[in-house]
């Protein structure tokens, strides 16, 4: 009888969350799997992400989840309905990791960090027989079809896998690895890629000396953001150019859209999106006393110095009538001009559109190639939305390969067995 033929390998190209993922599916359906990365070490920019609390996924009901994606709902739903927020919730426990619901719905570790979780994971895809091959840059195929590296001390390393997972991340942070070369190793085969832009990031616009001097890095808190009829509460940061943070953030497909269109996009800041126009105008009108405008916003509305150094910005003098400087605090213009650079955007905007791949993520033009996680062309808000689809789409290329192999799929939800059958 002969005996069995050993199953057929597998790359997967990028140490982020969805080559990470990929490689356990691949594995746990008893795949020889080798990761790549030219990094030294992977899960870089999950480790980056934990820095302030690793946002795992969101807890609201599933069809508001689903529309953060916007354009590309139609093409994710059914990859994320593959791998739902409680399935990933369900997977990070498996590992050792429990995890909890913050007061904004965001859904986090109790460690409230990522390495304890990569430590787990990176045990568990050992066990599994996942090989790594640090430090080694791909560079494309050679004229025989098979993949490219060039290692640390520049030897030139080939490879022909049954099946290949590119999972290569976008162009944001490429410190940490993901640096968007792939873009023109992939055109030069004929792929079509949508420019790679930033996305949840910061944008410029030419403050006052007065502003750039005194209140860079001043928080605003409890403000609301609006947009073109899209209104945002949360918090953002002054910065020395511009603004960032949450809010912003997730505006951010908007607004960097607007300004690509006409070179400028005006959002209007709400300073106290608690009280009414109508209650602001009734403090507003009480008698100063011989206070300075100062100390009169600050005791009457509560506004501290950067609000009212920002009611200064778009307004000098102040309204004098009390409902003209309630419409003001209501709503402050801060005209944008720019957004900030791709390298420091927390996520990308564009990269391979979905009709140039499958229904199991596999390119059309290059049969046995699969692309997951931020290469391809979709865009989603912070708040867990990111992480969530980077899982589903290195999941489901996993399971496309299977597919394509003729092997079982070794499911992931349900009771998540771990590697040692434990559950």
């Amino acid at each position: 009888m002969p005996p069995n033929p050993s199953p057929p390998e597998v790359a997967v190209i990028g140490g982020g969350p969805a080559g990470l993922i990929a490689a356990e599916v691949l594995g746990r359906a008893g795949i020889p799997v080798t990761l790549y990365d030219q990094m030294p070490s992977v899960g870089r920019k999950l480790l980056m992400a934990g820095r302030g609390g690793l946002n795992l996924t969101h807890s609201e009901p599933f069809d508001r989840f689903v529309a953060r994606y916007a354009e590309a709902v139609p093409r994710l739903l059914p990859l994320i309905e593959g791998f739902r927020p409680e399935d990933l919730r369900a997977w990070c426990e498996g590992l050792g990791q429990e995890t909890f619901v913050g007061s904004s719905g965001r859904v986090f570790p109790t460690a409230f960090k990522a390495s304890p979780l990569l430590r787990a994971w990176l045990s568990r895809l050992d066990s599994l027989g996942v090989r790594f091959a640090l430090r080694h840059r791909w560079q494309g195929w050679d004229e025989d079809g098979r993949l490219i590296f060039t290692e640390a001390a520049g030897q030139a390393v080939r490879t022909q896998p049954a099946a290949t997972i590119l999972a290569l991340g976008g162009a944001s942070w490429p410190r940490l690895g993901s640096d968007g070369t792939w873009a023109e190793l992939l055109s030069r085969r004929g792929i079509e890629i949508a420019r790679l832009r930033p996305a949840n990031m910061g944008f410029t616009l030419p403050w006052s000396d007065l502003i750039r001097s005194r209140f860079a890095g001043e928080p605003l808190k409890r403000i609301a953001l609006t947009f073109e009829g899209t209104t945002v509460k949360g918090e953002a940061v002054v910065t020395a150019d511009g603004i960032e943070g949450g809010a912003v953030y997730a505006l951010s497909a908007k607004l960097r859209d607007a300004i690509e269109r006409t070179g400028q996009a005006t959002l209007h800041l709400d300073l106290r999106p608690d009280l009414t126009e109508e209650a602001l105008t009734n403090r507003l009108d009480a008698p100063r006393k011989g206070q300075s405008a100062s100390t009169f916003l600050r005791k009457s509305v509560g506004l501290g110095p950067v609000g009212i150094a920002l009611l200064r910005e778009g307004s000098a003098p102040l309204p004098a009538e009390p409902d003209a400087l309630a419409q003001l605090i209501k709503a402050v213009p801060l005209t944008l001009t720019g957004t900030k650079s791709l390298d420091r955007a927390i996520s990308t905007a564009g990269g391979i559109p979905f009709d140039q791949v499958d229904e199991q993520l596999m390119l059309r033009r290059m049969p046995d190639v699969f692309v997951a996680g931020e290469m391809l062309d979709w865009e989603a808000p912070t708040g867990g939305y990111l992480l969530q689809a980077t899982f589903a789409t290195g999941i489901a290329a996993a399971r496309g390969v299977l597919a394509r192999l003729g092997i079982p799929d070794a499911a992931l939800t349900g009771g998540l067995s771990s590697a040692t059958g434990q559950t």
